[in-house]
């Protein structure tokens, strides 16, 4: 079938040439010039035919709410957009009453599988009503690995991205867990070979999975890990989920502890930390490292 993508980036261009891979005619569409098919939102829905799908591949929030709001006076009646980004569920509600006003459907759909995707092909989670979804269903079915699996109509519109928030929020704390293993392990007088450790969990195990073929990946490159920094940004979903548990008042203490985590690794200097060394040193006279010296001093 013929799509519309808009957004090449790491995502958007994977996804764009694994769907030519499959047959698919891809008309792709990007702020920047390099790799695009037209120069403009209105030059690309004037190249597809109608009824259009449009797949939408952009940075949450602003850049994708602008694009939206530009395609309502560019599509017509019968058109379909895809809203593939990390957009907070709670907006999918809003855009998709928003578009039905003028006659195009929406969907929503998380995707997992980064920049590995277009090889092995990306899990697909996706939200709407049932017709829109069938329309869409060939892109779905190319996107997704050979083997099979990898795609599921979770609900109702917001269903995608509510499930892609959860899955995010799952591999925040899968990675801390792994993270925290490696740390304990390099820290001990016991374990001569951690990287050896991780790469032989890889086969026969309980906690075999792709995360852990990517942290030996990245142990064979850098085995103690010293060409990079200890900081870790978020890209919003842990919050977001930890914000639906609330919500919701459902215990989640792995994902957001893993959330807190990555918080703490932005801090040089931890002023929460430089609390509980005071207090252990009024309470019960604990050593305290001096920040101009970094020494210890018994109070």
């Amino acid at each position: 079938m013929q799509v519309g993508m808009v957004g090449l980036g790491k995502m958007g261009g994977n996804m764009a040439a694994r769907l030519r891979d499959k047959g698919h005619e891809v008309v792709g569409y990007a702020r920047h010039p390099e790799g695009r098919d037209v120069a403009s939102l209105a030059e690309l829905v004037e190249h597809l035919e109608p009824p259009r799908v449009l797949w939408l591949m952009l940075p949450s929030g602003d850049p994708t709410a602008d694009t939206i709001h530009e395609l309502t006076s560019l599509l017509g009646s019968g058109d379909l957009v895809v809203e593939g980004g990390n957009t907070h569920y709670v907006d999918d509600r809003q855009r998709a009453d928003n578009l039905r006003e003028y006659g195009i459907g929406y969907v929503d759909a998380g995707v997992s599988g980064g920049v590995w995707g277009r090889e092995n092909g990306y899990g697909i989670m996706v939200g709407g009503a049932a017709e829109d979804v069938a329309r869409a269903r060939p892109l779905f079915e190319a996107l997704t690995p050979d083997t099979g699996g990898g795609y599921v109509h979770a609900g109702a519109v917001g269903a995608g991205h509510f499930v892609k928030m959860v899955h995010n929020g799952i591999e925040y704390g899968m990675m801390q867990a792994f993270a925290e293993g490696y740390e304990l392990m390099a820290a001990s007088d016991v374990v001569d070979d951690v990287p050896g450790t991780f790469a032989s969990w890889r086969e026969g195990t309980v906690v075999r999975s792709w995360l852990l073929d990517l942290l030996v990946r990245a142990l064979d490159d850098d085995p103690d890990l010293s060409e990079l920094r200890g900081y870790a940004e978020d890209s919003g979903e842990g919050r977001w989920t930890v914000g639906a548990a609330v919500d919701h008042a459902v215990p989640a203490p792995v994902i957001t502890a893993a959330l807190y985590a990555r918080f703490a690794s932005r801090q040089p200097d931890s002023p929460a930390m430089k609390v509980i060394a005071a207090l252990r040193n009024q309470f019960g006279g604990h050593a305290v490292a001096k920040a101009e010296s970094g020494q210890s001093s018994d109070s």
